[in-house]
């Protein structure tokens, strides 16, 4: 009975880890920001992959403060010169991106840009 009393303290740190540990992946998969950026198809590189993400983009992309964050993603195909893309961005890199209209963008994100 004693020797069990005495791991007490033990258990419940292990516990507690466990737990923390938990809880800062969970916050570190769900934190998300969103960054904007202009299609540059000079800054495209095809990579040689089996599944559908063939190719790969590293752009400036900027937060709705102006921010400016290189950033990398795939992609199935070539996307369109010069369209303006939104990007979900989580801790492990971009989760999903979608084409946006030059009104969707943010002013600080035209700015930088250089959009009129």
């Amino acid at each position: 009975m004693d020797s069990i009393k005495e791991k007490i303290p033990m258990i419940i740190t292990v516990i507690v880890a466990i737990a923390i540990c938990g809880i800062v992946f969970f916050v570190m998969e769900n934190y998300e920001s969103v960054y904007y950026t202009q299609i540059d198809n000079t800054k495209i590189q095809r990579i040689s992959t089996t599944d559908d993400m063939k190719y790969e983009y590293t752009l400036d992309c900027y937060n709705e403060n102006g921010k400016k964050k290189e950033i990398k993603f795939k992609t199935s195909r070539e996307l369109k010169e010069d369209a303006y893309l939104m990007l979900e961005v989580r801790t492990f890199g971009v989760h999903t991106w979608k084409e946006v209209q030059t009104n969707e963008l943010p002013e600080k994100v035209k700015t930088a840009l250089n959009v009129e």
